[in-house]
């Protein structure tokens, strides 16, 4: 969806004219109606702004996307190091594969031992 579509969908949600709506941005009328008909586009701080004033992300008034929860990270399974500023899985929250893939090395020596041991 075309931001002028988005904008002009979104003002008419929330009821709101487009004097209303240029008086919260202190810009003309005229203004709102380019952005409104694709004639021009605001600048960034108006589009955040903007954005604020129809409660909605930027994502969602620029490109017509919707925000999904694919973007969020668990926080009970992954905890952020500020060192590294990446996003690491917590301790004590490793599964069998994980287990395996750290220490397999154990598995081997305690393989060898009993091979040692019984044959």
């Amino acid at each position: 969806m075309k931001f002028a579509e988005q904008l002009k969908k979104l003002r008419a949600e929330l009821h709101l004219s487009q004097d209303n709506l240029a008086s919260q941005l202190f810009v003309s009328r005229q203004a709102v109606s380019k952005w409104e008909n694709g004639d021009g586009t605001p600048d960034l701080k108006t589009l955040v702004k903007l954005a604020e004033i129809l409660h909605v992300s930027l994502d969602t008034l620029v490109l017509g996307t919707k925000p999904t929860n694919d973007d969020h990270i668990d926080s009970s399974v992954f905890v952020y190091n500020p060192t590294t500023g990446l996003y690491e899985r917590r301790r004590g929250q490793m599964n069998f594969w994980d287990f395996l893939a750290q220490y397999w090395w154990i598995l081997i020596a305690l393989v060898a031992t009993i091979g040692f041991w019984f044959f």
